[in-house]
């Protein structure tokens, strides 16, 4: 592909971005103590992305998230580019956005500067010099105190290292916890909650300071000669029989935009968008030091800032084709991550294989799949978003939790039931991960409708003589509550989405079914604070009706929110949701109870869902998949 003109729905340009600060500068809409939280593509309307044929270009409009810090004030701001001026300027009252990446390294000194800190640190510890602390900001939530609905603040974690490459969390300074005006940037004031030793541990991973690595692993490469099989054109991809749009921004991270089938030359919508919308990771020990952990990693620190430079050999392995994100620094300057997002295909096993015996000829297919991956690092944890298109229509996608634990330290004898000890004096929180998925269905046109399928046995009977009958058994969804649902191992529940109006070759509405993968309940009280603001987390499917403003499941503005938005309140509406455009949204958790093997680096645990075609196609979309060269054996050397 080499077309001239972008899709509409591909983020902004490094170029667009700065062109939407220097209006907004231009319009007087930014002082010296103005802060750029996000700029963004304000997406158009679907009828015209639905419409574009690549001729004509749409016009392109930037969101901007802004924030006064002298006000303490939040506003937003939609920006025509072409016409370049701000077409619409609010101010959002008592809400406080997303905080930046700048704001986590100014918090982090001014804590290191703060007389306050240091004289707790000389109390509890003996120790006058900071150079060895490391401070991770934390959100610092809402638990019904006034300060928190007026002013912007966090409550870093503080750790100290032994040198200045060591892995500091692994002593945590348990018993002191500063509060940062994020406004004034200064420490507000230092709790201290007792004293506990730094634990007596050393705990690294890097290269250079893990002795005695293994020395028996061979080179393992991944070449395709011939080059790779998907094309690109800007942020269009398209392989094999899928075609689609990569997005990105500040917030959500990685997203991917209006994914579509060639189904014997004909081009067929399934997805118009699919992102993740929000998360929060409640700890579960009640202790004063650790109970204000739960943190809202998409709304309270976004995982597009976060993202990583991903890297050849390590993060992604084979040939690549990366993607650069560009966005923009608190004060408008220009920053692009560099290989922020990564696309490349790979084999997975058997795509399908029979073997006719009385033949002797064995048919046999190789799976593979393109990959489109981002990784994000919150502090001490790190996220990487894997979406996988297949050759037989499915789309998968699957979150790889790793990183560093979040520690506490304990006293010397001291054990926790509220975690695990891993070390001595050391212990891992339990905790937990949900995540939220938004998923705009547009299957073969924009009105969809969604069934609950429940698979049930049949009573013994006259009907069911031998006791062996059970059935799939569909509930359409009406309402937006009776959609709010969770999962049912008895049944094993799932969802179809189907379009009433397009008929497949047995006559049956086309359809995509939503097959959940492992998942988990909150375990804290619906009276806890963290969960009055992740409502989404009392379900794991909700539906609603399309509504453009409506993006984030916990509301637009989580950070020290005290609750009711977003999914909660929407579906209080109960709006119809049959034969209509329509949202699914999914809420999956992990529960972790650490173990030792989680320290000091934790092996990557794996979490996500599938999208399968339910009646979509004729038949196996993947039966054209031809059969791979044959390979002069090889055998491996055993000893």
């Amino acid at each position: 592909m080499n077309s001239t003109i972008p899709h509409p729905l591909e983020p902004l340009t490094a170029a667009e971005v700065q062109l939407a600060v220097s209006i907004l500068k231009d319009a007087g809409k930014v002082t010296p103590t103005t802060r750029f939280v996000s700029v963004s593509l304000r997406e158009p309307q679907k009828n015209l992305v639905h419409g574009f044929n690549g001729t004509q270009s749409i016009p392109r409009v930037a969101f901007a998230v802004l924030f006064d810090n002298k006000t303490n004030s939040c506003y937003e701001a939609m920006v025509a580019l072409s016409k370049k001026e701000v077409v619409t300027w609010k101010h959002v009252p008592g809400v406080q956005p997303t905080m930046t990446a700048d704001e986590q390294v100014e918090c982090e000194q001014a804590v290191l500067a703060s007389p306050e800190f240091k004289a707790a640190l000389k109390k509890q510890y003996g120790i006058d010099d900071t150079s060895l602390v490391m401070v991770d900001i934390w959100s610092a939530g809402n638990y019904g105190q006034p300060e928190e609905s007026n002013r912007r603040l966090a409550r870093p974690l503080c750790f100290m290292r032994t040198d200045p490459t060591d892995n500091g969390y692994v002593r945590p300074i348990e018993g002191i916890r500063p509060v940062v005006d994020l406004n004034e940037m200064k420490v507000i004031r230092v709790e201290e909650y007792g004293h506990w030793p730094l634990p007596p541990v050393t705990a690294n991973y890097a290269a250079d300071r893990v002795p005695n690595q293994r020395q028996d692993i061979k080179p393992l490469e991944i070449t395709q000669p011939e080059g790779p099989s998907f094309t690109v054109d800007g942020y269009q991809v398209k392989w094999q029989n899928w075609s689609f749009t990569i997005g990105f921004n500040a917030r959500e991270g990685l997203t991917l935009h209006h994914i579509r089938y060639s189904d014997h030359g004909k081009d067929r919508s399934i997805l118009y968008r699919a992102s993740l919308t929000e998360m929060v990771v409640p700890y579960g020990d009640p202790a004063e030091t650790q109970y204000r952990k739960n943190a809202f990693d998409v709304g309270e620190y976004g995982m597009g800032i976060c993202a990583n430079s991903l890297t050849l050999g390590c993060d992604c392995l084979g040939l690549i084709r990366y993607f650069d994100a560009h966005l923009c620094n608190s004060r408008g300057e220009p920053l692009t991550i560099k290989n922020a997002i990564c696309m490349h295909e790979e084999d997975y096993g058997i795509l399908w294989k029979h073997t006719d015996r009385r033949l002797d000829v064995p048919e046999v297919r190789r799976s593979r799949r393109l990959v489109i991956s981002s990784v994000s690092t919150v502090e001490n944890y790190e996220y990487g978003f894997f979406w996988y298109l297949y050759q037989d229509g499915n789309i998968q996608f699957e979150i790889k939790l790793t990183g560093i634990l979040s520690l506490g330290a304990l006293k010397p004898g001291e054990t926790n039931p509220y975690g695990t000890l891993i070390a001595p004096q050391l212990y891992a929180p339990n905790h937990q991960h949900f995540f939220n998925m938004r998923l705009d269905f547009d299957l073969d046109g924009v009105p969809n409708s969604i069934y609950q399928i429940d698979v049930k046995p049949d009573e013994p009977g006259p009907k069911n003589p031998h006791g062996n009958a059970f059935s799939a058994r569909p509930t359409l969804l009406k309402s937006e509550k009776q959609a709010r649902a969770n999962l049912d191992l008895q049944t094993t529940r799932t969802w179809k989405i189907v379009n009433p109006a397009v008929k497949n070759v047995v006559g049956e509405p086309v359809g995509y079914k939503f097959m959940p993968g492992d998942n988990t309940f909150p375990m804290a009280s619906a009276d806890a604070w963290w969960r009055k603001r992740a409502g989404f987390v009392n379900n794991h499917v909700w539906v609603t009706l399309f509504n453009e403003n409506e993006n984030y499941a916990a509301g637009d503005y989580p950070n020290q929110s005290q609750g009711g938005d977003g999914l909660i309140s929407w579906t209080n509406a109960d709006r119809p949701i049959d034969n209509t455009d329509v949202v699914l949204w999914y809420t999956f958790g992990h529960t972790h109870i650490p173990r030792a093997e989680d320290y000091p680096v934790m092996p990557t645990a794996y979490i996500g869902f599938m999208l399968k075609p339910n009646g979509f196609f004729e038949m196996n979309p993947a039966n054209d998949v031809p059969p791979s060269a044959k390979k002069e054996e090889k055998k491996a050397c055993c000893h």
